[in-house]
């Protein structure tokens, strides 16, 4: 099954009508701008903002894997390179 839509049209001098357009974004219409019958531009409605992404707690998930002991990671990393140089 195939469904055609029409995208909503205006022309250059139809653009004066500022009502009907905000009318149709904020319907969330796509608008083209045709100047003599050819297009030459988009108007997209704008997308709401995403909701913010809310991250998992790492520090206490860290806490949870390794309790209060430190992983000594830098010297680790020191003593590992001092074998190659």
């Amino acid at each position: 099954m195939c469904h055609i839509v029409a995208m909503q049209t205006v022309t250059l001098r139809q653009l004066r009508d500022t009502r009907q357009i905000k009318e149709w974004l904020a319907a969330g219409v796509r608008i083209e701008v045709r100047d003599r019958n050819q297009v030459i531009g988009e108007l997209v409605p704008r997308t709401e903002p995403t909701k913010a992404v809310e991250w998992p707690d790492f520090k206490a998930r860290t806490r949870e894997i390794f309790g209060d002991r430190m992983v000594p990671a830098v010297e680790m990393l020191v003593e590992e390179r001092e074998d190659r140089f």
